[in-house]
């Protein structure tokens, strides 16, 4: 297997912890690390895009051509959804930065706060889907990494199991975190007015999710916290940070989900068409 292949797999490995853990504001320290993490991701995401420009380019050609696979333009729709998601991640975050850039507010603050929020969450969806859609190449180079040489049952009844525990940790996470109201609010974010007010799944609920994580800020934008680390008061909550590895589990779980629910699905639809083909060709007749 290719070095370069090495390398795409440690550095997606990186931006998905590092993404997960944004979720929460005060994790590792506080703001600092958010919005400088924030800016190491956009780093990040423009590398895996120059790593696989041949693949884009070459896409790009075919995109109309009928003969491009469905999946390969869905999987092209769906990583341009995803740039385009990331790009407004950032510039809002850079918009409504507290530490990295000060003073560069333009426009409406609140506004720019709460969609920041918003299409995070739809961001986490989106590499969700991503990543269940090449988890064979996931699971393929993994293997190769340490080097596994298990027989195909065992490993196949493991993967399962832990899918179902994925899957019930994971819905219960995003129930715990609210997590459908949030995706829910993006169209309503979209039709705010400048009063800022927000969505209905954006509102406090009294320290909630987690000790200020992204899902539990304050709408009221009128005052900026003086402290620039940790203590936030748009969580509610005191200094000190929250633990890591909680906020990794919570997100990669709710993630998880939509892994595994588009690895299945990918999984059904090309054994739908396998048995299409099959039906569809003419029996073959002994001479």
């Amino acid at each position: 297997m290719k070095k370069v292949t090495y390398v795409k797999f440690i550095l997606d490995l990186l931006m998905a912890l590092t993404f997960v853990l944004l979720f929460n504001k005060r994790v590792l320290g506080g703001l600092a690390f958010h919005e400088i993490a924030g800016l190491a991701i956009s780093v990040a995401f423009i590398t895996h895009i120059l790593l696989n420009l041949n693949w884009v380019i070459k896409v790009t050609a075919k995109l109309f051509d009928r003969k491009l696979p469905g999946m390969t333009r869905f999987s092209y729709l769906l990583n341009l959804l995803l740039l385009i998601s990331m790009t407004f991640i950032v510039v809002s975050g850079i918009l409504i930065s507290e530490i990295v850039f000060p003073g560069f507010h333009i426009g409406n603050t609140p506004w720019f706060k709460i969609s920041h929020i918003s299409v995070s969450f739809l961001g986490l969806i989106l590499i969700g889907v991503h990543v269940g859609l090449h988890w064979k190449w996931v699971v393929n180079v993994a293997k190769k990494m340490v080097r596994v040489k298990s027989s195909k049952a065992p490993l196949g009844i493991i993967a399962k199991v832990l899918a179902a525990l994925i899957l019930l940790f994971g819905g219960y996470q995003m129930y715990s975190t609210q997590f459908i109201s949030r995706v829910q609010g993006i169209g309503t974010v979209f039709n705010m007015t400048g009063s800022g007010t927000p969505p209905a799944g954006f509102k406090q609920r009294g320290g909630d999710l987690r000790g200020g994580d992204m899902g539990g800020e304050n709408p009221n934008f009128g005052t900026r916290p003086n402290r620039m680390e940790g203590d936030h008061r748009e969580g509610g909550f005191g200094g000190g940070s929250p633990n890591a590895l909680g906020v990794i589990l919570t997100y990669f779980g709710i993630m998880g989900v939509f892994v595994i629910i588009t690895y299945y699905l990918t999984k059904l639809g090309s054994r739908k068409k396998r048995r299409t083909t099959a039906l569809s060709s003419p029996a073959e007749l002994d001479s």
